[in-house]
């Protein structure tokens, strides 16, 4: 019986992490996003007018959108709740399309480090709950 109550403890316990960091995750992404955006050499734009105010919350939050302007191709990604447009040319969006695949790559590493991790555990030396 009391196996049990450890057991269910430890599934709860387990859970609440795993929703902790899933909401931690979102937050550090959108920094993340942030910070590679201004390393890649994209520019912050305040909206200065009403109507660029409007325009700024019309555009998805933290999507890529390509425009042009001048005949040039610029990049452009809103970020209303911090009341800005991060924006680059093809230079900058290239580096960081860069730093995103980097970052992807590294996030599998790690996943994959901390699957072989489990792997290699002895659940069996916890008594084993079967």
């Amino acid at each position: 019986m009391k196996q049990k109550q450890v057991l269910v403890m430890m599934i709860g316990a387990t859970a609440l992490l795993a929703l902790m960091a899933g909401c931690a995750t979102t937050q550090t992404s959108t920094q993340d996003q942030r910070n590679m955006l201004v390393a890649a050499g994209f520019k912050t734009i305040s909206p200065k007018t009403p109507a660029q105010q409007q325009k700024l919350q019309q555009l998805q939050t933290g999507q890529v959108a390509q425009i042009q302007k001048n005949g040039r191709t610029c990049y452009i990604v809103a970020d209303p709740p911090q009341n800005v447009v991060y924006v680059g040319g093809p230079t900058e969006y290239q580096a960081y399309q860069q730093m995103r695949a980097q970052r992807q790559l590294a996030q599998e590493n790690l996943q994959t480090a901390e699957m072989y991790q489990d792997a290699a555990m002895d659940w069996g030396s916890w008594g084993g709950w079967a």
